[in-house]
C-alpha cells in the first residue's frame, strides 16, 4: 500500500525540495520504491534547442525517485515566471485549480511506489487562483504534512502560524524539520528550544534538525546522504 506525504515550508526557501530529496533518498537506500511529485512549479527554464521546460526542483525528485520516470509524471505543471504560481499561470493563460491540478497529477497517483512524496510550492497557503490555495489541493490529496521550519529571523511566527493553519484543515501535521539556514540567526539555539517546547506541546514530533551547510550540493548523493542520516521517518508511518 502506498503511504503518501505532503511536503510544505513556513516560506519560500524555507529548505522544502532539500528535505523532499533526502527523504526520498533515505527510502530509496532502505529498498523502497518512491515517487517525488511537484505539482506545480514556476521558475522553470527552458531546455536549449527544445521546448520542454525544466524546474531544478522537479529534477531533484526525478533523481531520486525509484524508480525515475518521466519529468512530466514528477512535474506535470511548469511555468517559467519565478513568481507566485497563480500569477505565472496568469502570464500563460493558464487556469490552476484543486480540480484541474490533481488531473494533471493522475500519472503520478496512478502509480503505487511505497512511498509518494508530495512537495508544494512556497508556503500553505500559496494561491492557486482567487479562491483556492496548495492547501485546498493538500486536503484533497489527504496525506499527513510534515512542515519544513526555515530557521531565520520570523521563523517562530511563520512557524506557528503555518501549524496552526495545517491543524485546522483537518489534515495530520505528521511532524516538523528544522532546517537551519546559512548564515546561522542569531540565538539560533534558544529559537530552536522555543520551537521544540511548542511543537512537543502539540504533540507532532521533531524529525530532524538539519545545520546549515554552506554550498550544498543537492544532486551529489554523497553530499545528501548526510542531511538523510538526520531525518526520522513520521511516528507510524507505514512503510
Amino acid at each position: 500500500m502506498t503511504q503518501r506525504l505532503f511536503i510544505t515550508g513556513t516560506d519560500t526557501d524555507a529548505g522544502k525540495t532539500l528535505i523532499s530529496a533526502a527523504y526520498l533518498l533515505k527510502a530509496q537506500q532502505q529498498g523502497l520504491t518512491c515517487l517525488g511529485l511537484k505539482p506545480v512549479a514556476a521558475g522553470c527554464e527552458r531546455k536549449p534547442s527544445s521546448s520542454l521546460m525544466r524546474n531544478s526542483d522537479a529534477l531533484l525528485h526525478q533523481q531520486y525517485s525509484q524508480p525515475a520516470q518521466d519529468y512530466n509524471i514528477h512535474n506535470p505543471i511548469a511555468l517559467q515566471a519565478a513568481i507566485a504560481p497563480h500569477i505565472a499561470a496568469q502570464q500563460e493563460q493558464c487556469t490552476l485549480t484543486v480540480d484541474s491540478l490533481m488531473q494533471a497529477c493522475q500519472p503520478a497517483l496512478r502509480q503505487q511506489p511505497d512511498l509518494l512524496l508530495c512537495e508544494g510550492a512556497g508556503g500553505w497557503l500559496v494561491p492557486l487562483n482567487n479562491a483556492e490555495t496548495l492547501a485546498d489541493f493538500a486536503c484533497a490529496l489527504g496525506a499527513p504534512v510534515i512542515l519544513v521550519v526555515g530557521m531565520k529571523l520570523g521563523c517562530i511566527n511563520h512557524a506557528l502560524l503555518s501549524a496552526r493553519a495545517i491543524q485546522q484543515s483537518g489534515l495530520a501535521l505528521a511532524g516538523w524539520v528544522a532546517n537551519q539556514l546559512p548564515p546561522r540567526m542569531a540565538a539560533a539555539e534558544e529559537n530552536l528550544q522555543f520551537l521544540q517546547h511548542w511543537f512537543n506541546q502539540q504533540n507532532v514530533p521533531c524529525l530532524g534538525v538539519i545545520p546549515p551547510i554552506d554550498a550544498l550540493n543537492c544532486t551529489d548523493k554523497q553530499q545528501l546522504q548526510g542531511v538523510s542520516a538526520r531525518l526520522h521517518w513520521p511516528p507510524g508511518l507505514k512503510l
